[in-house]
């Protein structure tokens, strides 16, 4: 008896199984990378919060033509108050965000704004997080311990310190350490140098450590130096 052939409906689904299986295995696209800008914004900071908002597209110019990098902003100020934009891709609305904002009398939330980093990353990960404030008014064991957890999720912490206040520098200085990130002072003369180092970090949380290689000058090396292994 000659075989019959197969019925239309039948090669349909074949046709469709064949055409999802070969969807699965397609890698799935890389994420842009993400990066988490937490500022203290109480009233100390007002000054240098302006030169902030003013550096922010820079960030985006950097990382323009190496894939794009997503950045929420998130910060603290006045009594308990915490907010966080989505994360966004769009310089010109991420600044004017950040440009609404008004620095508020109140005391650091340090602990607060890595615990939100670290439910962040552990949703999607996050590459970088840029911490930038003049003072740590809190205590350090909970918030080292913090860092450390962000550290073994990968998302290591860039912690800018504004001023020479010598204790809440240290702390700083432990933050980054214990995240696998680095730190770096500036004060409020030295827009440039913050730029630099803002650029720098887009560039890491965009390309990692081979992008953060790349670049020229001694702020890169400076971040690179302080990273203590492969992204």
């Amino acid at each position: 008896m000659s075989e019959l052939p197969a019925r239309t409906g039948n090669n349909a689904v074949a046709a469709f199984l064949n055409q999802a299986r070969a969807v699965s295995a397609r890698p799935a696209p890389i994420p842009a990378g993400r990066l988490l800008f937490l500022m203290d914004a109480t009233a100390s900071r007002q000054p240098t919060w302006d030169t902030a908002c003013s550096l922010m597209a820079g960030m985006f110019a950097a990382v323009g033509g190496l894939g794009g990098l997503s950045v929420q902003l998130a910060y603290f100020r006045g009594h308990a108050e915490f907010a966080a934009t989505p994360f966004l891709a769009d310089a010109e609305e991420l600044t004017r965000r950040m440009g609404g904002v008004r620095c508020l009398g109140g005391h650091t939330q340090i602990l607060r704004a890595l615990t939100h980093a670290l439910e962040e990353t552990r949703r999607l990960r996050v590459h970088a997080v840029v911490l930038v404030g003049d003072a740590l008014e809190e205590a350090l064991d909970p918030i080292c311990h913090l860092a450390g957890q962000l550290g073994i999720a990968g998302t290591p912490v860039f912690a800018f310190h504004e001023g020479g206040e010598r204790v809440s520098a240290e702390g700083f200085r432990q933050i980054a350490k214990l995240s696998g990130g680095a730190f770096m002072p500036f004060d409020s003369g030295s827009a440039g140098a913050l730029r630099d180092l803002l650029k720098a970090v887009a560039i890491f949380a965009a390309k990692g450590r081979a992008g953060l290689g790349a670049l020229p000058g001694g702020t890169a090396r400076g971040l690179l130096a302080q990273l203590p292994g492969p992204r």
